[in-house]
């Protein structure tokens, strides 16, 4: 076997210096997070790693053997201590007569299912953590480290109609071929007398699954996984330079790919209307794919054939369902102009609606054909991916991160068609076993365990002016219920130090390393200048390209520019003044607006007016009559927009703390205005505190207003809970008398 050092298609992330200070769990923790870390191996969320442990039994103080194990969900990449199982092999081990006690009475599936509910009763010192369904196939394997990974090339070799051939000629007898089982008990004890025929083999390929793989140590064990991963690639890579490369795999070029600009013009027209299609049960969130490899595909003369057969791996269909959409069109134009382009564009939201007509007709045949008395309701039978020639890939997902996973696990089932074709032929499973995992009880009963739905998921939000202030504030406030958020500024770098805020509190990163597939998480910054339509334009753009559409927009950005001592303002900060706080918003809103009709999805806008709109003051005319028609403007696009869309107004009373629009010296000139002692040497946060507090005592509440006050006005208006207001504006002032209605 290859040592680890030359390895050509996996990478080992082993390092004996941080290896060497741990063992037992953390030392098998260490090894799943090496595992993890590179996609060849396995996908998110798939395959486990066990080791059995020697531990001190807590009530009897004995010396036992102990399977640690990862436990239900999780992931490999990011698992920890408390992500894995701790049970007694001796009884687990003791299960099997449980087992065949009910098989034998004719309860083999039933008992099946039954025996994932007796694993708790095995659990080692109280450990919360749900059992995985693969635990069987740990515990009865005879080796003291075992591993389970999903990696293409290995699943390649699983899913090829030679499976059982192409394993023999790989490996010899070192890796034992297993025909389909579903995982749980009855694929343990398969595995088990498995190895007690084949003492000399060192692993399992898992017919259509994947690799199981073991070893005396737990460093044996992963390099021992990558040297099997490599040679299933190695022979994958040799049989495609055999049959002409790369230019020959799934049957040659059939489409040439549109331009990449040309692409991204499509995609922009295109997608708010899918996204439209496909959100009729529940919102989601698009993932976009187009770099080489997944082109390679789309437009190939066998794309149609593998992507009707569908996924192999169970780990890939939960995610991509038992097929995506292909999208069969005649021929990709070389080139379109804008008139062509939306030519195109309409055949072929003409060719999706058809499909997508059919893609849930035969979804829902699917269901009924292979459901059982007992099986839980049909699932959304819209197409969680597309695939269009010339165009690529668009994978959905309930948020952005399970639709780039959604398009990951694409990726993978793509890659696994490669070399599956390459060893002699892809084949898929079965309906009725991908029914039976796709709607297994199991698999329900861990949907049920997840947590409860956010608020706002599925929902793309707009808040331009999120680089500070109002804005800020409303962006963390969104991103808590489960938004995805769009930063939006005129200043770039703002927007960007929000977004990077929002991405560390969510521990989502950005980007899938290897695949292409675009790269922002719940949140990304984007440049606009209200004041310029093309800016809107391209902003809107971008938005698109990255969750596939938005749902909601809250305009927070605005420009104070006082009068001098005469009551004089010069002419271009009186236009500078009504093109950001009122054109700028109405401009937002009518692109927006085209967007919204496009996606056909109930949405909602939210402009900033001011406690000012409805109190007349010296010394700010244009601002004060900037946002009184501000207020108006929200009754007449309320009106505009209506039913699709809601547009209501939230007025602040002045907010000083985290404003840009109280710099220092405009802090200054207001404390000297009122007559507040204050003294030059003060700091930032002092001067701001007395000019906020002097606000405040002019209010009812006699509280400052900060800008978490105005960003829960903004999340009500912005989520469903006021969703039969509209055409209002929404006073966040402390109660200021003033500004009552008259």
């Amino acid at each position: 076997m290859a040592s680890p050092d030359t390895l050509t298609h996996v990478t080992n992330h082993w390092k004996s210096e941080e290896a060497g200070k741990l063992s037992g769990v953390d030392e098998l923790v260490y090894r799943s997070n090496c595992l993890g870390r590179d996609q060849r191996i396995t996908n998110t969320g798939g395959g486990n790693t066990s080791a059995k442990i020697t531990e001190t039994d807590p009530v009897t103080g004995d010396k036992v053997e102990v399977l640690w194990v990862k436990g239900s969900g999780g992931d490999l990449r990011t698992s920890k201590r408390e992500n894995f199982s701790s049970l007694y092999q001796d009884k687990l081990i003791g299960l099997q007569k449980t087992y065949a006690a009910r098989a034998d009475k004719g309860l083999k599936s039933p008992a099946e299912d039954e025996m994932v509910g007796m694993y708790a009763h095995c659990t080692f010192n109280l450990n919360p953590r749900p059992s995985s369904i693969d635990t069987p196939l740990h515990s009865f394997i005879p080796h003291p480290h075992v591993d389970h990974t999903h990696p293409n090339a290995a699943i390649a070799v699983a899913a090829c109609a030679r499976s059982k051939e192409a394993t023999r000629e790989i490996y010899g007898d070192e890796v034992v071929h297993l025909p389909w089982m579903r995982p749980g008990f009855e694929l343990g004890l398969a595995m088990q007398k498995a190895c007690a025929d084949h003492p000399e083999a060192i692993g399992f390929i898992m017919g259509q699954h994947g690799l199981i793989n073991w070893a005396k140590t737990g460093r044996e064990c992963y390099e021992r996984s990558l040297q099997l991963i490599d040679r299933a690639a190695a022979a994958i890579e040799e049989r495609i330079a055999g049959k002409g490369g790369e230019e020959k795999i799934f049957g040659g070029q059939r489409h040439a790919a549109l331009p990449a600009e040309t692409r991204a013009k499509v995609w922009c027209r295109l997608l708010p209307w899918l996204r439209g299609q496909v959100s009729r049960s529940r919102r989601f969130v698009a993932t976009v794919q187009d770099d080489g490899k997944i082109l390679r595909f789309v437009d190939s003369r066998d794309a149609p054939r593998l992507a009707g057969l569908g996924t192999s791996c169970p780990d890939h269909f939960l995610r991509t369902k038992i097929k995506p959409l292909y999208v069969a069109l005649d021929a990709v134009p070389s080139g379109l102009d804008d008139a062509q382009l939306d030519t195109f564009v309409g055949k072929l939201k003409e060719k999706l609606s058809a499909g997508l007509d059919a893609y849930r007709a035969d979804y829902a045949k699917y269901y009924e054909a292979c459901k059982h008395p007992d099986s839980p309701a049909m699932r959304d039978p819209n197409p969680t991916v597309v695939l269009i020639p010339g165009l690529g890939m668009v994978a959905f997902g309930k948020d952005k991160s399970e639709s780039r996973v959604t398009a990951e696990f694409y990726n993978c089932a793509v890659e696994v068609m490669r070399g599956a074709e390459a060893l002699g032929g892809y084949i898929s499973l079965p309906q009725q076993e991908a029914f039976d995992i796709e709607y297994w009880a199991l698999e329900e009963a861990k949907l049920r365990r997840m947590p409860p739905e956010k608020e706002m998921a599925g929902r793309v939000v707009i808040v331009i002016g999120a680089g500070s202030g109002i804005g800020r504030e409303t962006a963390l406030r969104l991103v808590r219920e489960g938004a995805q958020l769009v930063c939006a500024d005129l200043n770039l770098e703002a927007a960007q130090r929000t977004a990077d805020e929002i991405l560390a509190k969510t521990g989502l990163g950005i980007g899938v390393a290897g695949t292409g597939i675009s790269g922002c998480g719940p949140a990304i910054a984007a440049q606009v200048d209200i004041t310029r339509r093309e800016s809107i334009r391209e902003m809107l753009d971008r938005v698109i390209l990255a969750y596939g559409g938005f749902d909601a927009i809250a305009v927070t950005a605005g420009i104070f520019v006082p009068s001098d001592t005469s009551g004089h303002i010069p002419d271009d900060k009186w236009a500078l003044t009504y093109a950001i706080n009122v054109t700028g918003s109405y401009l937002v809103a009518d692109e927006a607006a085209k967007i919204f009709r496009e996606q056909g999805l109930r949405g909602a806008i939210v402009l900033t007016t001011s406690a000012n709109a409805a109190v007349a003051k010296k010394g700010s005319v244009a601002y004060d009559t900037s946002k009184a028609a501000a207020n108006h403007l929200v009754r007449e696009l309320a009106v505009e927009l209506s039913p699709l869309v809601r547009v209501n107004g939230v007025a602040p009373a002045t907010v000083v703390q985290g404003s840009a629009m109280f710099p220092r010296d405009r802090v200054i000139g207001s404390l000297a205005k009122y007559g507040i002692a204050y003294s030059e040497n003060e700091s930032d946060e002092s001067l701001t505190a007395k000019l906020a507090q002097f606000y405040a005592d002019r209010t009812l509440t006699k509280a400052p207003i900060t800008p978490a006050d105005q960003a829960e006005a903004y999340f009500l208006l912005l989520s469903d809970r006021l969703s039969k207001t509209n055409g209002q504006i929404v006073t966040v002032d402390g109660g200021l008398v003033e500004a009552f209605l008259r």
